[in-house]
């Protein structure tokens, strides 16, 4: 995604420069970046960024959440002990959260891929050979309203339902390994169901865009398709979709759908 944004980017014309986290960054991205720091090196993070005065930052790419006492030691001169607590008490958003605060008390303007570069956000419709039939957009429009229901709690962006059952939730562990988690049910025959799922994926209710936005790409689709998945839908405008031409190469060439759905389109498919 990194990689994507850079590219979005130059293509208007807009300078980058980008700093890299070790371990996390790959070789491409590493050799591509002007820096690359420990992530919890918050200090020499700062410091290049206020070498480099950007006029906005934005965060892209996932990595992993640190262990408290790493997130206590790397903060520990910008935040008091108690609001450090705080933030590791939340979610993936309440941590987050915390680092574009810091950024923004050091000056400088946290913005979003949806306002850098929308292009990159998912589009409505159905982008594959293959379309959901009734059933599966029955089990879209459950999922869907799961995560909406779910979002408050900060819980996961993704949900497996199958027929009128939710499968599987999204939590701590991410997508893909919930879609081995799913596979591993069906190998097990915990899950037997004549209508094989889907996925759902989509931003929380209230999601700051800034941060943390679901994503898909060829990747998700082929894990899908291991976990005996009918097909995948994410919210349009609001899920990044990586590399979408080998994406939906992938999806039809495994007899998967992809579809984007907006609120409108739910309404249409409400079991």
């Amino acid at each position: 995604m990194p990689a994507m944004l850079v590219e979005a980017l130059a293509a208007r014309g807009v300078e980058t420069r980008v700093l890299a986290f070790s371990g996390f960054a790959g070789d491409a991205m590493r050799r591509q970046a002007d820096a690359t720091v420990n992530m919890i090196d918050v200090r020499r993070c700062l410091t290049l960024l206020a070498e480099w005065r950007p006029r906005c930052v934005v965060m892209a790419g996932p990595v992993n959440r640190p262990p408290p006492s790493v997130v206590l030691s790397a903060f520990a001169a910008y935040r008091n002990r108690r609001e450090i607590a705080a933030l590791m008490a939340f979610g993936d958003d309440g941590l987050l959260g915390g680092v574009v605060r810091l950024l923004e008390d050091q000056g400088h303007r946290v913005a979003g891929i949806d306002e850098l570069a929308p292009e990159l956000l998912g589009r409505p419709g159905v982008l594959t050979q293959r379309a959901p039939d009734a059933a599966n957009a029955g089990a879209i429009a459950i999922g869907m309203d799961l995560l909406r229901t779910v979002s408050r709690f900060d819980a996961g962006q993704a949900a497996v339902v199958g027929g009128c059952r939710v499968i599987a939730l999204e939590g701590p562990e991410g997508t893909d390994a919930m879609l081995r988690r799913v596979r591993f049910m069906r190998f097990t025959r915990r899950w037997r169901a004549e209508n094989r799922g889907v996925l759902a994926k989509t931003t929380k209710d209230g999601q700051d865009f800034r941060i943390d936005l679901p994503a898909i790409g060829p990747g998700t689709v082929r894990n899908a398709a291991k976990a005996g998945l009918d097909g995948i839908a994410y919210g349009a405008g609001r899920t990044l979709v990586i590399n979408e031409s080998d994406m939906v190469r992938e999806a039809d060439r495994r007899g998967l759908f992809v579809i984007g759905v907006t609120p409108e389109t739910l309404e249409l498919s409400e079991p």
